[in-house]
C-alpha cells in the first residue's frame, strides 16, 4: 500500500491545511465567535445562539476540539465549552506566518 498523500507534505503544510478546514465551515466561525464574545466557559445551549440542531453543533465542536482549538469539560449532565488560549495562540502564529508571505517578484504573470 502507497503512503498517504499526507505524508507526502511537510508537518507544517499539514498543520496550516487542518487549520485552514476548520475555519471552512460558517458555523464553526460562529461558535468560535460566540465563544470570543462570551469571554468564558460556556455551559448553555448553543443552538439558539447558533441556530442549527444539536447533533449538527456538537458535530462542528467535535471538530474544533479534535484540532484543539476548543476544550469541554463535563459538568454534571452537560460539558462546557471554551477556547483553548494555548492552541488559538499556535495556531495563530502558524497561520500569520503562512499568510505573511509575500511575492518578492512583482513582474510574474
Amino acid at each position: 500500500m502507497g503512503l498517504a498523500k499526507t505524508e507526502m507534505f511537510t508537518d507544517e503544510q499539514n498543520e496550516i491545511s487542518l487549520f485552514a478546514k476548520v475555519f471552512g465551515h460558517p458555523a464553526r466561525v460562529a461558535i468560535l465567535q460566540h465563544l470570543f464574545k462570551l469571554d468564558s466557559c460556556i455551559c448553555g445551549d448553543l443552538v439558539n445562539e447558533i441556530g442549527l440542531a444539536q447533533p449538527t453543533i456538537s458535530q462542528h465542536l467535535k471538530e474544533l476540539k479534535q484540532l484543539g482549538l476548543v476544550k469541554g469539560n463535563v459538568e454534571g449532565t452537560s460539558v462546557c465549552y471554551c477556547i483553548d488560549k494555548t492552541n488559538w495562540l499556535h495556531m495563530k502564529k502558524i497561520m500569520i506566518q503562512f499568510l505573511d508571505e509575500d511575492i518578492s517578484n512583482k513582474e510574474c504573470c
